[in-house]
């Protein structure tokens, strides 16, 4: 439509013709609309080339499935069955189509989620890996997670709104948000186990403690706590409680290269750990100028004694000591792997007494596959506990797994590397861990705009509410 302005020499607008007001109103919300759109572009990367995101790994809480997801794919392999597995969707919904960041089984296992920069999140049965629900979400996802009585699956978006979906409801039951961190990225977020709270943290260094109410579509009103200290952005957390423990405790970890234990309810900081003195992380002679470490992601053991704990920049696993009764963390030792190894994501399963862990990146491809057979590459590690004294739960010796002893041997590593011979790819390993580190740097960085661009951005947000 082209845009008619008045000849009236009057530059007041009320002298305009209808239609040119029309026109210019138009017009006026389109550069609205599209100055919104490049101002979301830019806080989300999409101004430039696409940033590389880390591959993630989950496991069935008894082993029987192992996940992997690198960029869009989610390669699936069951162990019971000793077989790949395909994951459909017979109800015709959307495919991953971008770099899915967040992954997560429920825990009784029946249940898998899957969600990232598409925009939608995807609800799996796990004994036929069925897609049963399609879910659209507003903005790109960063963290998902399912309710302990499997009934919900709440998802957070990168403006920091938790939303929830009810799996009891009709199938085309839209999301509602029930809690939001006020525009700060979400990084995880877990249910307690006793499935009362629901833990979020984000970028600008809180974790929020969140009572999951009865009737959660409703809202999830009430916090239980704060809990604050870490001095940079909180990047994971996990709940770790013993047998005699009905509430445990909450471990964090962050870009300050500390874990952190919480008591939950009252958001009381219990220990800090520090890691940068562990084995040599911050050497002088490795570190560029502004670089940062930071950890990347933790997991507890059932009974909550073994902490593991991946770190940027380290090739392998920190194994930290938790007491419990004392409410302390000690470092325990360091399970180093090959130098190109840096794990991108831990899950320990503790029936098992096996470490899974996986690194990757969503633009790592493999030279040496065949043109026409193209993979995402990705590397699985599998570290087993031996525990040396039968009475002593904390004693542990772990030992790294060749590929010929891992669980499913050659049908696994070729489903979830995308080729066997993943060692050899060292150089772009390399490439990757480079890649995940800066990526990550940049989202965890909150850029600053103009008070005229903050304006804006309300403004048209508003207008969207009132039009809605």
């Amino acid at each position: 439509m082209s845009v008619i302005i008045s000849q009236n020499q009057n530059p007041n607008p009320w002298f305009c013709t209808p239609l040119s007001l029309i026109d210019l109103a138009l017009r006026n919300t389109y550069i609205l609309y599209m100055e919104e759109v490049l101002i979301e572009e830019s806080e989300s990367g999409n101004s430039c080339t696409d940033e590389a995101a880390p591959a993630l790994i989950a496991v069935h809480p008894t082993e029987s499935s192992v996940v992997v997801a690198v960029g869009s794919e989610l390669r699936v392999f069951d162990l019971k069955g000793d077989s790949a597995v395909s994951p459909l969707d017979e109800l015709g919904g959307p495919h991953h189509s971008a770099s899915i960041r967040a992954i997560s089984f429920s825990s009784d296992g029946e249940l898998f989620a899957s969600a990232g920069d598409d925009k939608i999140i995807k609800i799996w049965k796990t004994d036929s890996w069925n897609c049963i629900r399609t879910v659209q979400s507003e903005k790109k996802v960063s963290a998902v997670s399912i309710s302990q009585d499997s009934q919900y699956v709440t998802f957070a978006d990168k403006f920091g709104v938790v939303w929830i979906v009810s799996l009891k409801e009709d199938r085309d039951t839209k999301a509602v948000p029930i809690l939001g961190h006020y525009c700060s990225i979400i990084t995880s977020m877990k249910f307690s186990p006793d499935g009362r709270f629901i833990a979020t943290a984000d970028r600008d260094y809180k974790i929020r403690i969140t009572v999951f109410p009865r009737n959660a579509l409703k809202g999830a009103h009430e916090i239980q706590s704060f809990c604050l200290g870490h001095t940079d952005f909180v990047s994971c957390l996990a709940f770790v409680c013993s047998q005699d423990q009905s509430k445990g405790f909450v471990l964090s970890g962050g870009g300050d290269l500390t874990v952190r234990l919480w008591d939950y309810i009252s958001g009381s900081l219990l220990y800090t750990c520090a890691l940068d003195d562990k084995a040599g992380i911050l050497e002088a002679s490795e570190i560029e100028e502004n670089d940062k470490r930071a950890v990347t992601d933790i997991c507890a053991s059932s009974d909550g004694s073994l902490i593991s704990v991946a770190v940027q920049g380290f090739n392998g696993v920190m194994l930290l000591s938790c007491d419990l009764v004392a409410k302390t963390l000690s470092f325990v030792k360091n399970v180093s792997m090959e130098k190109s190894f840096i794990p991108t994501s831990l899950v320990l399963v503790s029936s098992k007494e096996r470490l899974w862990t996986v690194m990757g990146a969503s633009n790592l491809t493999s030279s040496d596959l065949n043109n026409n057979n193209q993979r995402l590459l990705t590397r699985v590690r599998i570290i087993s506990f031996l525990q040396k004294d039968p009475l002593d739960s904390c004693s542990r010796d772990p030992a790294l797994l060749e590929d010929s002893q891992v669980p499913g041997g050659e049908k696994l590593l070729m489903q979830l590397q995308g080729c066997l011979d993943a060692a050899a790819q060292e150089a772009a390993f390399a490439a990757a861990a480079a890649a995940v580190r800066t990526s990550l740097q940049n989202m965890m960085i909150k850029k600053q705009y103009s008070v005229e661009r903050r304006e804006l951005r309300k403004r048209n947000r508003n207008d969207k509410k009132i039009k809605s």
